[in-house]
């Protein structure tokens, strides 16, 4: 089978600078892969960029928080403001999904948007995954995999990595790190065994989530030799502006490109390892 590596550019349609960065990322970079917000302000531009970049692979970064709705504030009123705005308050919001039920019927609406809109841009769906990963709360993955079969969702991303692996490159914020590890991988385990009864594939690891933000060439270059699996993911948030431009030069390294190929690991999107090109 071998080993296979999708780069992948989140945020793709949040901002023209993030467009710009996740697109020469692709050209002269290693990215390969990147998930569109389709309500972000400058998700129009993405889809045209997509469209002339054949072999990048998009799936739908789903946003139920720190970003807008599809629906109107009349349509979904318990989950955005008059100006479509979900909360900015992620664990709020999460755990607000969780333990109110009765919001089940504003989420499902607005993931179907989504996905609908998705499906209008003519792009193929090569993933799921969501802004801030709010994709992996119970409730609304057990949306997406109610609605799974009707958008033909090829693969859901579920944020795995050894907590120890990362500490051992980056050991600032360790306590933070710690914490979200112990989420994270509690999340995982339950929600795997979702879909693995509805036949939906997922990574083996999904490396990005310790590190966000800051994923810089010398800690890929660190990280690399030690990924684990043979289905890998390696996110960050190119972008031309701030942090973003750290993740932009990393992404743009021949020195990483040459490790990965080290490594045995071969680029692709999930479209093409998935035999859906």
């Amino acid at each position: 089978m071998g080993r296979y590596l999708v780069i992948n550019g989140d945020d793709f349609g949040i901002s023209h600078s993030a467009n710009q960065a996740i697109i020469r990322a692709h050209q002269q970079g290693c990215l390969t892969s990147t998930s569109l917000m389709i309500t972000g302000s400058a998700a129009s531009e993405a889809v045209s960029l997509a469209k002339e970049n054949s072999r990048l692979g998009v799936g739908l970064h789903l946003v139920l928080g720190c970003g807008k709705s599809i629906l109107s504030h009349k349509q979904i009123p318990h989950l955005v403001d008059r100006e479509r705005n979900f909360s900015n308050q992620a664990t709020w919001a999460s755990l607000n999904y969780q333990f109110n039920p009765w919001l089940k019927v504003e989420l499902k609406a607005e993931i179907r948007a989504q996905l609908e809109a998705f499906s209008q841009t003519g792009l193929m769906l090569s993933h799921v995954d969501g802004h801030l990963h709010h994709h992996i709360n119970p409730t609304v993955m057990g949306i997406l995999l109610d609605l799974a079969a009707e958008f033909s969702i090829p693969i859901i991303r579920l944020p795995y990595e050894e907590f120890k692996t990362t500490i051992s490159l980056e050991p600032s914020g360790k306590l933070k790190k710690m914490v979200g590890s112990l989420v994270f991988n509690k999340l995982r385990q339950t929600t795997a065994k979702r879909l693995q009864a509805n036949k939906i594939p997922y990574p083996d690891r999904v490396y990005g989530l310790l590190q966000t933000g800051r994923i810089s060439e010398s800690y890929l270059l660190g990280l690399i030799p030690l990924m684990e699996g043979d289905l890998v993911e390696l996110y960050a948030h190119p972008d031309l502006q701030d942090n973003g431009k750290i993740e932009l030069d990393a992404f743009l390294s021949q020195p990483l490109s040459l490790a990965i190929e080290k490594a045995g690991f071969s680029l692709v999107n999930y479209r093409e390892v998935l035999g859906k090109v």
